[in-house]
C-alpha cells in the first residue's frame, strides 16, 4: 500500500468471507477472535496483541460486555472502554488456551503472546491470501468506525460518541477514518 493511502474498509460480504475462511484454519477460534477484535471492536494491531484476560473479565472471571483497555495496551494514552459485540463475545467464550485465563488473550501456537508486528503480518498475509487488495491491519478498525458512524444516530447518539468509541482525541481524526458512501449521499438527497 502506498504511503499516505488509507487502508480499505471491508464490506459485510468480505467480513463473512474472511470469517468463513478462518473457520478452516489451524487455531480457527483464535484467528476469528483476532479478526473480530479488529472489525467489531475497532482495535489496533498493538491493542489486539496486548489485550489481557483481566481487561475482558469481571472479578469472578466471567466475560464482561466491555474491554477495559489500559493505556499501556493502547496507542499513547488512548485506553478506555471498548464494547464487545455479541459475535465477538461468543468467539471469546470459545477461546481456550488449556490454562487459566491469564495473560494476553491472543497467543501464538507455542503459548506465548504475539507482538504487534506479528499481528500486523498476520493481517497482511490473510488479506493477501484472500485477494483483498488495499487491506491491512487497520482495515478492521476503519470498518468498525465507519459502521459505528453510520448507525450511531439510530441508537440516539452522535459523531462525538463514535469519537469516544474510537478513543480518538479529536473529532477530526475520527472523521478521517469514516468511509464516504455515495449511496447514502444519494439517498439522503433524493
Amino acid at each position: 500500500m502506498a504511503l499516505g493511502k488509507q487502508a480499505k474498509t471491508l464490506s459485510e460480504n468480505q467480513i463473512k468471507l474472511v470469517l468463513k475462511h478462518l473457520e478452516e484454519t489451524q487455531d480457527a477460534t483464535r484467528n476469528q477472535v483476532i479478526f473480530l477484535l479488529s472489525v467489531d471492536a475497532g482495535l489496533r494491531a498493538k491493542e489486539i496483541a496486548s489485550v489481557t484476560w483481566t481487561m475482558i473479565t469481571d472479578s469472578a472471571g466471567h466475560l464482561s460486555d466491555a474491554i477495559r483497555l489500559e493505556d499501556n495496551a493502547s496507542k499513547g494514552k488512548s485506553g478506555g472502554v471498548v464494547y464487545i459485540s455479541k459475535r465477538l463475545k461468543s468467539h471469546l467464550e470459545m477461546l481456550d488456551h488449556g490454562e487459566s485465563r491469564s495473560g494476553t488473550i491472543i497467543k501464538s501456537r507455542n503459548g506465548k503472546p504475539m507482538s504487534a508486528q506479528v499481528v500486523t503480518n498476520w493481517f497482511w498475509n490473510l488479506y493477501r491470501e484472500l485477494g483483498l487488495e488495499g487491506c491491512s491491519s487497520h482495515s478492521g478498525r476503519r470498518t468498525a468506525i465507519t459502521r459505528w458512524a453510520r448507525n450511531i444516530t439510530a441508537a440516539g447518539g452522535s459523531l462525538r460518541d463514535v469519537q469516544s468509541l474510537a478513543r480518538h482525541s479529536s473529532l477530526q481524526m475520527t472523521q478521517r477514518y469514516i468511509e464516504v458512501s455515495e449511496d447514502a449521499m444519494k439517498k439522503v438527497v433524493g
